[in-house]
């Protein structure tokens, strides 16, 4: 039987680099969708085993999408697909009005539509099981202010997760989705930069908004996107899994007392 290959978008760097890891280290290849080529040497070993290829281009766009299929399939059977590309643009919509808002929310959510319809048409030519996977936050739920356009873009594929599941189970293809809390990543601890004092004051904020008491880790997202790729997980579908610390479960209240 060929290898198992899977897609993932944003796969160079932060929670997208630690899937195409995780993905590695189970022996998958693996097709890296990405805007630029530059820092991705860490991949150079598992290229030239013809473990992973690197397509470079907007994930949003078919095309891209359609040169990402080829390439999977020249390394093997795809079978998995994971939509981790994302823009992170905040944005007042008095500022910039609706249709200025409007093509954040379509940058956001394109990449998993184009991504989507690449891997559905690609499972169901080849008469395969697939999975996709689609990165959410937390934020699809509960807003965070100022970031609207995210948070619009993400409750939408967050929809977009469950309808797939809907339409294209009867071809055994699974659509799950996982929505996120504060992950420390890159993007994270460049937070490091605003000074030790502000650092402090968001390293104590992320403590108190997830019972856990910390940040997630990307290895830890990797593990949970490992899981809903593989047959382990095959009657899991429609499903949005908060990998969150239980932040999204957690109620803010004046008279909250902490355990004796």
């Amino acid at each position: 039987m060929s290898r198992e290959v899977a897609v993932v978008t944003g796969g160079g760097q932060g929670i997208g680099k630690a899937i195409v890891e995780r993905l590695l280290a189970e022996d998958r290849a693996v097709v890296v969708v990405e805007m630029r080529d530059e820092r991705l040497e860490w991949l150079d070993e598992a290229i030239s085993e013809s473990r992973a290829w690197v397509v470079v281009g907007d994930a949003g766009e078919d095309a891209v999408a359609a040169r990402a299929v080829a390439a999977a399939e020249s390394l093997g059977a795809l079978t998995g697909w994971v939509n981790n590309a994302a823009l992170f643009h905040d944005a007042w919509l008095h500022e910039v009005g609706g249709a200025g808002v409007m093509e954040l929310v379509r940058r956001n959510l394109q990449p998993c539509l184009a991504g989507a319809a690449a891997a559905v048409a690609a499972f169901r030519v080849q008469g395969v099981p697939g999975s996709i996977v689609n990165i959410s936050s937390h934020q699809a739920q509960r807003a965070v202010r100022g970031a609207l356009p995210y948070a619009t873009a993400k409750a939408a594929m967050e929809g977009l997760t469950r309808a797939l599941a809907v339409d294209y189970g009867p071809w055994d293809v699974r659509v799950n989705a996982l929505a996120l809390g504060s992950v420390a990543t890159e993007r994270l601890r460049s937070l490091e930069e605003s000074g030790a004092e502000a650092y402090a004051r968001v390293e104590a904020a992320i403590r108190d908004l997830h019972p856990l008491g910390r940040a997630g880790e990307a290895a830890e997202v990797a593990d949970t996107v490992a899981f809903l790729l593989s047959a382990r997980s095959s009657f899991i579908s429609g499903a949005v899994l908060p990998v969150d610390g239980a932040r999204s479960a957690q109620g803010h209240d004046p008279e909250a007392v902490m355990p004796s």
